[in-house]
């Protein structure tokens, strides 16, 4: 189910980029941004109350919380970088850029998470990064 949930999501993130594009025109990044933020927070909230889930609030540990908020904070830096690029740069050249947080993820969660970083592993984070030197040069 994971993997479906996945592809669906690579989908909607690349229709983000399409439909931001075609958004921004025109508009302040910073502006942008928000208004697609409140339809995320929206979103959100309405699937919580959908689902029922709202109950659970007070069973989050302070951990949880603390690393929550600070994923949200990483998130707004991204949305409001994404955006402002947007606006000036080609889709096609800041996407692929965009992208390589998957290179880095890999990388982080090797050294945080210590999950395995296999040869395998290395070799489709170069071949990411030469793909993406490739489009972007």
């Amino acid at each position: 189910m994971w993997l479906l949930f996945a592809i669906a999501s690579s989908v909607f993130a690349a229709l983000t980029s399409i439909l931001a594009k075609i958004g921004i025109d025109g508009v302040n990044s910073n502006l942008a941004t928000a208004i697609r933020t409140a339809v995320v927070l929206l979103m959100s909230w309405g699937m919580v109350f959908i689902t029922n889930a709202q109950n659970g609030i007070h069973d989050i540990s302070r951990k949880s919380w603390m690393f929550l908020i600070l994923s949200g904070l990483a998130t707004g830096a991204s949305w409001l970088c994404y955006y402002k690029a947007l606006q000036s740069g080609e889709v096609s050249k800041v996407a692929p850029i965009d992208k390589m947080s998957l290179v880095i993820t890999l990388v982080l969660a090797a050294v945080f998470l210590h999950e395995p970083f296999t040869t395998k592993t290395a070799i489709g984070a170069l071949l990411l990064t030469a793909g993406t030197l490739v489009m972007v040069l």
